[in-house]
């Protein structure tokens, strides 16, 4: 039985954040998948829940040569799944948003939510940090926006104070030649939480950008990584080399219900070894 709450769904984001303002500690419901599953158990009790789905600004979904991509935060994953010009754009997100749970899920699932719930293997939070996104955020006292790479904070935890409503991402445009992949590991193809979680990045400059979830306390661009080998080409021997290096940037727990941290490293250097192969393949054609 779920426990009793009061519920709001305003219509205006001036509403919203009144709402916030005048109750600390709202639970904030985007798309509520995960939400819903600790209701249903228990496991989260929810005085007061606030759901923002029906926020013009939420509702936003554009693109342009000049200004990039923008994700308003009711935005569903399905939506970046069948959207032709963000596949051709940013395909890792594409990728990304293709590999989150089920089609059913996905239907209901939001990018914004994805990233807010601050799972160290969200899906959707490797891509946003090597196309340096930022998150726009709205409270009753103003507006902020924040790199994505500032967003988390450890497990289950962001920047968010308990006043603010993240309004969006937005992505920066990209130039011609540009190109990106995603790739995931589970225990089974479908509705499940990523053991790994890896973006590459190939800039029009030939700077190649890296990030990694589930396998630290919260997803992480690889700044470090990419510094080591500004400038190389992308050649067999350095999916070698990055393959053993990325371990040097992984602190995943021994052991949980998904994998063993061995399993993780493994993987790891197996991914990032297939993810340059893709890259070089697009390059060459």
């Amino acid at each position: 039985m779920l426990s009793n709450f009061h519920y709001y769904k305003p219509e205006s984001l001036e509403s919203a954040l009144s709402y916030l303002k005048e109750n600390p500690g709202t639970t904030i419901l985007a798309g509520g998948t995960d939400l819903a599953v600790l209701l249903r158990a228990n496991a989260v009790i929810c005085d007061k829940i606030l759901d923002i789905k029906s926020i013009p600004e939420g509702k936003v979904l554009s693109y342009t040569p000049d200004e990039g991509l923008f994700i308003g935060a009711s935005i569903l994953v399905n939506e970046i799944c069948e959207d032709d010009q963000i596949r051709e754009v940013y395909p890792a997100l594409s990728q990304a948003a293709d590999g989150l749970a089920s089609y059913p899920i996905r239907n209901r699932a939001t990018v914004v939510g994805n990233i807010c719930t601050a799972s160290p293997g969200a899906d959707m939070a490797a891509p946003l940090l090597v196309y340096d996104a930022k998150v726009h955020i709205a409270s009753s006292e103003g507006n902020r926006t924040v790199d994505i790479k500032e967003f988390f904070l450890g497990v289950k935890k962001t920047v968010l104070k308990e006043n603010e409503i993240v309004t969006g991402v937005s992505l920066p445009p990209v130039k011609d030649g540009d190109n990106s992949v995603y790739l995931r590991q589970a225990r089974v193809k479908g509705h499940d939480l990523c053991n790994v979680g890896l973006a590459l990045r190939l800039t029009a400059e030939k700077e190649l950008f890296m990030a990694i979830a589930a396998v630290n306390t919260t997803p992480v661009r690889l700044t470090e990584l990419e510094a080591s080998i500004a400038g190389k080409e992308l050649t067999p021997e350095l999916g070698e080399f990055l393959s053993e290096e990325i371990k040097k940037h992984m602190a995943p727990r021994r052991n949980s219900v998904r994998s063993s941290g061995a399993y993780r490293y493994h993987m790891a250097g197996v991914l990032t070894k297939r993810g340059l192969r893709r890259l070089m393949e697009k390059e060459a054609n």
